[in-house]
């Protein structure tokens, strides 16, 4: 079965948005019947609605001393750094 992109429009925002060939051939493969109402904006939107506002931890970077937050709470067991520290630890 041969698809073509097709231009959809949102149910909540009102905007255009492309329902591509490849799109609908996951659609099909995985035995959607309905076509998406959303576009990718507001489909993220309502994910976010339904998993809620994470909470954040306020906590003293282990590297720098700098306060922040994480969203998750401290056990103490390890450190915690900031994003900038985070991103310079080893891997």
């Amino acid at each position: 079965m041969s698809f073509q992109d097709k231009t959809l429009t949102c149910k909540d925002c009102g905007s255009t948005f492309t329902f591509t060939a490849g799109e609908q051939e996951f659609y099909q493969q995985k035995g959607f019947q309905n076509e998406p109402q959303r576009c990718q904006t507001c489909r993220a939107s309502q994910k976010q609605q339904r998993r809620g506002a994470r909470q954040m931890h306020s906590v003293t970077c282990a590297a720098c001393g700098c306060q922040t937050e994480v969203p998750f709470k401290p056990t103490g067991e390890r450190p915690v750094y900031c994003s900038d520290c985070f991103s310079k630890q080893p891997r």
